[in-house]
């Protein structure tokens, strides 16, 4: 519920002209007590610069987006938001793309051999 209330605040009702780029939620670890929850997001934009601009943006609406948050939530309370960038799926794709560059070199070396 928190990774759904969160993705559409920041897709659908935050106005930062600094927001560029596709923003994912891929994570959110709620404590226990559910007085905190990390959010982990993926931004991918034109370069690392405005990447950095976007989650700064985000970070400043904190409080924006666990407002939108409490209004969605009928539980006693509403985690306090802290947003992490996830480099996970970033790692992912560049670990997919060298493996792509090394089995076309492959297929390069196979068809060079066969000649």
């Amino acid at each position: 519920m928190v990774k759904e209330a969160v993705s559409d605040a920041i897709a659908n009702h935050l106005n930062d002209p600094r927001i560029e780029g596709f923003v994912s939620v891929t994570r959110v670890d709620v404590a226990a007590d559910l007085r905190n929850a990390d959010v982990y997001l993926s931004i991918f934009g034109k370069d690392e610069a405005a990447q950095n601009k976007t989650y700064s943006a985000i970070t400043h609406a904190r409080s924006r987006i666990q407002s939108l948050l409490a209004d969605k939530l009928q539980g006693k309370f509403c985690p306090v938001l802290r947003f992490q960038m996830d480099e996970k799926f970033k790692k992912t794709l560049e670990i997919m793309k060298l493996i792509d560059e090394a089995a076309s070199e492959l297929e390069k070396k196979d068809s060079v051999d066969e000649r």
